[in-house]
């Protein structure tokens, strides 16, 4: 079993998920997530955040940055469900 060394809290994993959520770009870079965030957050504890929420399909990461994709939308699940082309 490995022990992080900075494993990030429920606060940080929200802190994060807020600010990608409501960010005005439709991408960002590591860099400017940085600056956004209220408070000052580990540059490893950030990237195990990100790599946490690109496995649960929260956002992409791409070469170009960051982008929020999770919709909680229920007529686009249920339309993604049923296969119907928009």
């Amino acid at each position: 079993m490995q022990i992080l060394e900075h494993s990030p809290t429920l606060n940080t994993v929200l802190m994060v998920e807020e600010v990608l959520k409501n960010m005005n770009e439709s991408v960002i870079t590591i860099a400017e997530l940085k600056r956004k965030l209220p408070k000052q957050v580990n540059h490893n504890t950030l990237m195990i955040t990100l790599d946490y929420l690109e496995k649960s399909n929260k956002i992409a990461v791409t070469l170009k940055g960051i982008t929020w994709i999770h919709n909680t939308n229920v007529n686009m699940k249920k339309a993604i469900t049923r296969g119907l082309e928009l």
